[in-house]
């Protein structure tokens, strides 16, 4: 059997990347983008710098064990988890001597997985830049396999200087995938069409279609606006499509949030296949919701992880979702 191909995303979940508990906030306050996050979780960054774990020991242990909970309940339908190595004492040093801080807590981001490609993307946001390498020994791995495809996107110009836009930027978030069809956010927050433009030539030689979808700018990530949970029903939040939403997915019934209910990370929820959904146990109405429409509902909770800007999906990335 293939060790990874992902057919889509709701596609029976068999192997999955899913992260750590590792973050360090940057001394320059500009570098961590805060425009996304609710005023709540805003006043806990305001003015702080240093490891999450050394700031807030209860928070710090009450995030490790929300991927505790999460690796019981993979593991109980079948799936196979696999964690990243934790950050060394010299990446966590380098990180506060840049003052960039560091970052080993979503894995979502820093790669993603279409058919058999393995594709490391760029982070736009410089604390993040490095978040790959904890990963790279899985990916490495992946690659033995005779199918997979191992590529990296190019590096991001800082011709202009480090904080250049020109990218090119692509982060996992961004791309949901629907088998030939690659749903591909960007908001000015994560993922740029200069990205988006090399996945598109990458992946034409495979007849992908690339499909760029515009964002509102407070959505940090395309899977914060919209979640497939199955074939012909969606989570959306219509009023984040700047474009309406794309018009391969038009037809399609869709359980919607609002722009508030999509900053708790309402949409980022992940299908077990199409007919299983986790999400967190505080989303009453949308449990409710997807109830009706025949699909079962697992919940844990989530907050820590929804403080820092991301949920069930930001912390898994699937290295195998196929029905075969």
């Amino acid at each position: 059997m293939t060790k990874n191909f992902v057919e889509s995303e709701f596609a029976p979940l068999k192997r999955v990347v899913l992260a750590q508990s590792q973050f360090c906030l940057p001394e320059e306050e500009n570098e961590l983008d805060t425009s996304f996050l609710s005023e709540k979780n805003l006043n806990l960054f305001d003015h702080k710098v240093g490891d999450i774990a050394d700031l807030y020991p209860e928070m710090q242990e009450k995030w490790e064990n929300e991927k505790v909970q999460m690796t019981q309940l993979l593991t109980s339908y079948g799936v196979e988890v696999i964690r990243p190595r934790m950050l060394t004492a010299y990446e966590k040093e380098l990180g506060k001597q840049s003052g960039c801080g560091y970052a080993n807590f979503f894995s979502r981001d820093p790669f993603f997985t279409i058919g058999h490609f393995v594709i490391e993307g760029n982070l736009r946001f410089a604390h993040r830049r490095l978040e790959i390498l904890p990963i790279r020994d899985i990916l490495i791995e992946e690659s033995r396999h005779p199918e997979a495809i191992y590529v990296a996107a190019p590096q991001p110009d800082i011709s202009q200087g480090s904080k250049s836009e020109a990218g090119p930027f692509l982060e996992g978030g961004d791309v949901l995938v629907y088998g030939k069809t690659i749903f591909v956010g960007y908001s000015g927050l994560a993922s740029n069409l200069n990205g988006i433009n090399w996945l598109k030539s990458l992946l034409a030689h495979w007849d992908y279609t690339i499909i760029p979808v515009r964002l509102h700018p407070d959505i940090l990530h395309l899977d914060c606006a919209m979640s497939m949970v199955k074939e012909g029903l969606m989570i959306c939040c219509e009023e984040a499509f700047l474009d309406g939403v794309p018009q391969e997915l038009t037809n399609w019934d869709k359980i919607n949030v609002s722009l508030k209910e999509a900053s708790l990370l309402m949409t980022n929820g992940l299908p077990l296949n199409d007919s299983v959904y986790i999400t967190d146990q505080s989303f009453t109405r949308l449990i409710i919701a997807l109830e009706k429409y025949g699909v079962k509902v697992e919940t844990l909770d989530y907050e820590v992880s929804r403080v820092f800007g991301g949920s069930f999906r930001c912390t898994t990335q699937a290295l195998l979702r196929t029905t075969n």
